[in-house]
């Protein structure tokens, strides 16, 4: 699979980056790396024994991974191009890969499961692999978050055939990958700053599709056009999902709330699971529940797999994450950064919790998406009772004139609407009393996870 003798990582401490890297430490590659931050995945992985440093420095790079005959670089796109050390492997000839060519490589000779589109990735990879590790076959787990039944990113079973890996769009990184089965979600703007406009990444979603094996499972959201299913090949079996759709080869409906958990059955290609109790709620994550189960069905998952999957399914940090529960206090974080993402997520707290005040701190990610949605965020965060605005997380974007928080912010319609710096969050927070607190984004909002905690608990 991998020739060379040892690995070094260019942005270990992502969440895609350090499932790979742990994945061949564990095989007994020797491992090393670079990241930006210190964060609790890079301290996890530097407790096992992976040398990490975080500065772009090529001195700080370990001797053994400067012979180019025996090392390979793998970098994530969230690297600059003018990375001193990524220069300095391309002006010496290594041999680099991009995280997602590695993870084709790791996968494409499995029978791999693959979950894409724009919602939802990470949670229908943890349940459908927390579905899967029970069963005769098992399986190995490449995930975008990490999946509390397991505390990891990752799910290493060396002697099952099986890998469920989240296949991301983002630049184009699920086109590395031939899927035996693939689940597409939903196919909704997003990266416009790869694609350019809604057509563009319709088409890569298509070349995803018909990447898959001949014979091989295509799942699709029933939200998803005709019009997708003329541009799939002929040879591949096609299945429709949805709730309350009994159209859909898969679908889930008698949906009951009880004394915080949620009731249904579900029916699919081979029979019928009844009253089925799950913990989240709202229909997002029921179509994230169902989407898990009929990938899990068709790769040799039983009722019974399938039941137990679900009903001890513990959740994904950052996914409908509830922090804090008391009878006076909620507070809830979600990974949420785009606009029907945050629409949904709003809408389930609503549903669970309709008699309480809702207040939402959103940081906005990447200029060009805050460019490209600031009306859609605007109307989405409305939800909220009142709405705290964070400063543009730029991730690996320059800043784009005239796009700031501030024009979201213009354009909400609520009275109670604000703008706040990070570091002065704490302070107003405590001034504001919510009842129910959410945090969303996908940038460095989760460094302020702990600091809310730590205050409300008093």
């Amino acid at each position: 699979m991998i020739e060379k003798k040892q690995i070094y990582f260019l942005g270990i401490g992502g969440i895609g980056m350090s499932a790979i890297a742990r994945y061949f430490y564990t095989l007994g590659y020797p491992v090393a790396g670079y990241d930006r931050f210190r964060n609790d995945i890079c301290i996890n992985m530097e407790n096992i024994g992976i040398n990490i440093h975080y500065e772009d420095d090529i001195t700080k790079i370990p001797y053994q991974f400067k012979n180019k005959k025996t090392t390979l670089v793998v970098f994530t796109p969230a690297v600059p191009q003018d990375h001193n050390e990524l220069l300095f492997f391309r002006t010496n000839n290594f041999e680099i890969l991009k995280r997602s060519e590695v993870l084709g490589l790791i996968s494409n000779s499995k029978k791999c499961m693959a979950i894409a589109g724009a919602h939802g990735k990470t949670s229908v990879s943890s349940i459908c692999a927390n579905i899967m590790v029970n069963t005769k076959a098992g399986c190995s787990a490449f995930l975008g978050g990490i999946a509390k039944n397991f505390n990891s990113n990752l799910v290493i079973n060396k002697n099952s055939d099986y890998v469920v890996v989240e296949a991301d769009e983002f630049d184009r990184s699920f086109l590395r990958l031939t899927p035996s089965t693939a689940l597409i979600t939903y196919i909704d703007s997003d990266h416009l700053d790869i694609y350019n406009n809604y057509n563009t990444l319709f088409e890569a979603f298509v070349q995803f599709g018909n990447l898959v094996k001949t014979n091989g499972n295509l799942i699709l959201n029933h939200n998803i056009s005709e019009d997708y299913i003329k541009h799939i090949r002929t040879d591949i079996n096609i299945y429709r999902y949805g709730l309350n759709n009994k159209e859909c080869d898969f679908y889930i409906d008698n949906i009951k709330y009880q004394e915080n958990k949620c009731y249904f059955d579900l029916t699919h290609i081979n029979g019928k699971i009844s009253d089925i109790s799950y913990s989240a709620g709202g229909d997002h994550n029921l179509e994230n529940a169902l989407a898990g189960a009929s990938i899990s069905i068709l790769n040799g998952a039983t009722d019974e797999d399938v039941r137990k999957g679900l009903e001890t399914f513990e959740g994904v940090e950052r996914r409908f994450d509830i922090k804090i529960k008391t009878d006076n206090f909620i507070y809830i974080d979600d990974y949420a950064h785009h606009p029907n993402e945050i629409s949904a997520f709003l809408k389930s707290v609503r549903l669970i919790f309709p008699d309480k005040k809702i207040t939402g701190i959103f940081q906005p990610h990447l200029y060009s998406r805050t460019r490209d949605f600031y009306k859609e965020f605007a109307e989405s965060l409305s939800i909220c009772d009142e709405i705290i605005l964070l400063p543009i997380y730029p991730a690996r974007e320059k800043p784009i004139e005239g796009i700031t928080s501030e024009i979201i912010l213009a354009n909400i319609k609520k009275t109670k609407k604000f703008i706040c710096e990070k570091n002065e969050l704490i302070p107003f927070l405590k001034k504001q009393k919510p009842e129910i607190l959410v945090t969303m984004g996908a940038g460095d909002i989760d460094q302020l996870i702990k600091p809310i905690i730590t205050e409300f608990e008093k």
